[in-house]
């Protein structure tokens, strides 16, 4: 049995917008979350670390609510929600309440190098890594390089794949 960690990319490098309307589903977001079903249930962890951060990693949090899979919402500072839409602040706090346990990586409001002690706690208690990573730079780089480094297995879900998808079938 696994423990997987979860990283992504936020909602505008998703291509699927702010999230201040959180329910909405594009095709894309929706096929995220059908693939990340997927890894979870080849998985079939014990349970699984988000990082709470809007786009991928509430969106697996959803999915383990959704699937019966204890959740453990890992914190990087306190007020990590205090610049985000009304509408994904009240979701994050239902998240919150739904977790198996909510862990504060860094105490103190944001700065910047506490997205990555979150990242690097995240990896460092976990025995897998769930990517939702199209390649660019940036805080899932940071999260899939240090896996990487310690030798995690990474389970990647690449965005870029569905855009594939979808342009073959436009040129068919």
């Amino acid at each position: 049995m696994s423990i997987v960690a979860g990283s992504g990319h936020r909602p505008d490098k998703l291509w699927i917008g702010d999230y201040s309307g959180h329910h909405k589903l594009n095709p894309l977001r929706a096929w995220i979350r059908s693939r990340t079903r997927d890894k979870l249930t080849e998985l079939r962890p014990i349970h699984v670390i988000s990082g709470m951060a809007l786009g991928f990693d509430q969106d697996l949090a959803d999915v383990c609510v959704d699937m019966g899979i204890p959740f453990i919402a890992a914190v990087p500072c306190e007020g990590q929600d205090s610049q985000w839409p009304p509408e994904a602040r009240v979701h994050y706090q239902k998240l919150l309440k739904l977790a198996y346990e909510v862990v504060l990586v860094t105490p103190g409001p944001y700065e910047r190098w506490k997205m990555q002690a979150r990242n690097e706690w995240m990896v460092d208690h976990s025995s897998d890594l769930l990517a939702c990573f199209d390649g660019s730079q940036g805080g899932t780089a940071g999260t899939v390089n240090y896996a990487d480094k310690l030798r995690r297995p990474i389970h990647r879900i690449d965005p870029n794949e569905l855009r594939r998808l979808l342009s073959a079938g436009a040129a068919s």
